[in-house]
Parts: structure tokens; C-alpha cells; sequence
């Protein structure tokens, strides 16, 4: 920890404290995650689940694993350093998000959640506080202290997520659940970010179902039949809800945007869309540049070896109108052969820290250790290239309704006053 200093404290946690340092190496500000426990092996580190995942996931959506360092038996992560998180860039805003910066925010979090669960993990606690961002431009997803593997047994824990993002099947305390849970987490945030206020603000579990079914309505056993045998499994009596319509209570969203929301918000897990699925609906397809500011910038690039069509045939002619060249031309010198080679893929080290206090081999995806030190720092492998989505429509915003808007300055968390908290038997 010597190559860092600190500047100040970021946040403070269950598990472990968030700071603001500097590497001493490079100037470059970073995030520290300091834990609470400690830990006397480095077997103990790599079995953590945010170590577990976070080493294999290399994505410009993903928060950056730069280094896990192991220093008097306290472990720290050093990450890449974002601004803010997405709860307190809504928070802070005195007026609406357009919908282009909702999309581009939601496309990013789908982009980042594709490759998440494409490799096997899923997150388990969506929320907007472990979204970082620099700005609306830049989103990544982070916390991954309660990611599981897609492939492991269940039963999991009943608790996980925050109250108002925690799906159905996990409010009724459901232990065999998987990566849809992150899809109606998603589905929340985005009614979140068009309205700036939590869509289910339960003040209980109970109370959060008696909130979800005032919007959705009441669940046909024809729609979800697990639904009535998770409630009679806790004694839970269904209240008698219709349907509300979400654009009355979401007004400045698309019927796009409605349509993806509505379909994230599915009672049925397993009608609810992957974050690959979502990625392919018509709400993306606009027109508008999407992804992070360098993905953007390298969408408006032309490709490497593309030649526009006139360009192509301007050359022709020139070409047609040059006389043949009679003189032989040498061919080219091959260039000079690469003195450096590349790691390979995989890579297995033994690493013995000072006064022999540990020795520990591992396996892990192009990850230097030196010393006490696992680096991450260096590229793994090539990100996953941004959709290209080129088709165009014109939209504009509908005026905020009085009803909606009373409905969510009740429940809101961002504005002065209390939640409001049901008792709900």
C-alpha cells in the first residue's frame, strides 16, 4: 500500500470502507476498498465471490479490478475510480432526464449485465447505489459481494437486493432463483431514472408486494402459478389489485419504452427478457449513438480497411486513366521479427511473500501477483464491441400528469418528507 496515498473517505460499509487515493506510480486517482475482516491466506481472498467474478470480467460496463493487495493480514482492492453512483446523479438533478439519456444509461447497464451473465455470474444486488458513473455518460456496474454463479445449486439466501429492486420470487422468499432477478431489478431502475423516484418504495417486504401489485395487479395463478404456492408457504394472502397503467405513472417515457419496462417487470421470471433479449428491442433502435464516450467516438470512426463506395470508384477511374507501369517493382522488406512475446492466456505462479508468511499457486486469466500484490491491472481480453443501431424515429416527450405526479412525491425518498409506510398485515 505504499504505491498509494489517501485523500479521503468515500463511503462506509457492512463489509469493508470505500477511499479516495492517488497512485504515487502514475498520479491516477483509484478507488480503495478496505475490509473489515481480515484475512490470513490468500486462499481466503480468492474465494471471495467479488474476486471470483470480478477477475474474469473484463468490460467497459464492469467495474476495474485493478489489484488485490494482502498487507498485515488487511486485504484491499484497488479499482478504477468513478464520480458517482447513479443514486445520487438522480439525487442531485433539478429536472428530468431526457429519454436519450435514460437510453444510453439503460443500455449501458444491459450491455454490462449481458456480459455478466454471459459468463456465468449474475448479480443479485441491482441497484442504483452500485451503478457508478461518471456523469449520465458513463455507467458501470460494481458491488459484486453477492454475485453467484449461474451454475451453482441452489438454495440461496431468501435476502438479497435492496427491498424496492427485489423480485417477486425473492420477496416471497423463493430459494431457486437466477439472473431474471437482475432483470426486474433493471426494470425498476428504469422507471426510476424517467421519474427520479423509486417505483416500489415498500417500507417492508409485505408492504413492497401490496406496491407491486397496485401497478402490475394481482398475479392469475394461469400466469404464475409458483406465486401461490411461495404465498402460502409464508401464510401471505394475495390483496385484490387491478392493473395501473404504467404510462399514466411513468408519462415522459415512449411507448417504447413502456413496452421494455413492461415486459422487465413480468410476475413470471421466466417471461421476463435477458439483458441480451433487451438489448434487441425497438426502444435501442433510434438512431442515437449508444455506449460509452469511447465507444461512441469509435462508432462515428470509419473501420479499419473500409472504403466508402465512391471513394472505391473515383479510384477505379484514376486507376483506369494511369499508363501501365513497364518497370518491375522490388516487393517489399518483411518487417523485422517481434522481439517480445505476448503472456499466454493463462498463467500459473507461485508466489512466496516476505518472511514466508504465505505461499499460494493459483490459475486466474492473464493476472500478474507480485509480491503480496494480484494485479489485474493488465488487459485480459478483448471487450465485447458495442451494437451499431442506425435505425431512426421520431419521438416526443407527453406532459407530466397531475395524478403521477402526487403518486411519487408520497413516495419518494429524494424529496423532504417521510416514505410513505403502510401497515399491511
Amino acid at each position: 500500500m505504499n504505491r498509494y496515498t489517501t485523500i479521503r473517505q468515500l463511503g462506509d460499509g457492512t463489509y469493508g470502507s470505500v477511499i479516495l487515493g492517488r497512485s504515487l506510480e502514475s498520479g491516477e486517482l483509484v478507488a480503495i476498498k478496505k475490509m473489515k475482516r481480515k484475512f490470513y491466506s490468500w486462499e481466503e481472498c480468492m474465494n471471495l465471490r467479488e474476486v471470483k467474478s470480478l477477475k474474469k470480467l473484463n468490460h467497459a460496463n464492469v467495474i476495474k479490478l485493478k489489484e488485490v493487495i494482502r498487507e498485515n493480514d488487511h486485504l484491499y482492492f484497488i479499482f478504477e475510480y468513478m464520480k458517482e453512483n447513479l443514486y445520487q446523479l438522480m439525487k442531485d438533478r433539478t429536472r428530468l432526464f431526457p429519454e436519450s439519456a435514460v437510453r444510453n444509461i439503460m443500455f449501458q447497464i444491459l450491455q454490462g449485465l449481458a456480459f455478466i451473465h454471459k459468463h456465468g455470474f449474475f448479480h443479485r444486488d441491482m441497484k442504483p447505489e452500485n451503478l457508478l458513473c461518471m456523469g449520465p455518460e458513463l455507467v458501470k456496474i460494481a458491488d459484486f459481494g453477492l454475485a453467484r454463479e449461474i451454475r451453482s445449486r441452489p438454495p440461496y439466501t431468501d435476502y438479497v437486493s435492496t427491498r424496492w429492486y427485489r423480485a417477486p420470487e425473492v420477496l416471497l422468499r423463493s430459494t431457486s432463483y437466477s439472473s431474471p432477478i437482475d432483470q426486474w431489478a433493471i426494470g425498476c431502475i428504469m422507471a426510476e431514472l424517467y421519474t427520479l423516484r423509486p417505483l416500489f418504495p415498500g417500507s417492508s417486504e409485505v408492504d413492497t408486494i401490496f406496491k407491486v401489485c397496485q401497478v402490475l395487479g394481482t398475479p392469475k395463478k394461469n400466469d404464475w402459478p409458483e406465486a401461490y404456492h411461495l404465498a402460502s408457504a409464508m401464510n401471505f394472502r394475495w390483496p385484490q389489485c387491478v392493473p395501473s397503467n404504467l404510462k399514466t405513472l411513468i408519462p415522459n417515457a415512449s411507448p417504447e419504452a413502456i413496452h421494455l419496462m413492461t415486459d422487465l417487470l413480468q410476475w413470471d421470471p421466466k417471461k421476463r427478457p435477458a439483458s441480451a433479449q433487451a438489448l434487441r428491442y425497438s426502444y435501442f433502435h433510434v438512431g442515437q449513438a449508444l455506449g460509452t464516450p469511447q465507444q461512441i467516438l469509435e462508432q462515428g470512426r470509419p473501420q479499419p480497411g473500409f472504403v466508402p463506395p465512391l471513394a472505391r470508384l473515383q479510384s477505379q477511374q484514376t486507376l483506369q486513366q494511369q499508363p501501365l507501369l513497364l518497370k518491375p517493382v522490388p516487393p517489399s522488406q518483411p518487417p523485422p521479427p517481434n522481439q517480445h512475446c505476448s503472456p499466454p492466456s493463462h498463467t500459473s505462479l507461485l508466489i512466496q511473500g516476505g518472511n514466508s508468511r504465505y505461499i499460494c499457486l493459483i490459475e486466474c486469466p492473464l493476472s500478474f501477483r507480485y509480491g503480496n500484490v494480484l494485479d489485474f491491472s493488465r488487459p485480459r481480453e478483448k471487450e465485447d464491441a458495442p451494437l451499431n443501431l442506425n435505425k431512426s424515429t421520431a419521438y416526443q416527450e407527453p406532459l407530466r400528469t397531475a395524478s403521477a405526479k402526487q403518486h411519487y412525491l408520497r413516495q419518494s425518498r429524494y424529496l423532504p418528507g417521510n416514505i410513505c409506510k403502510t401497515s399491511l398485515e
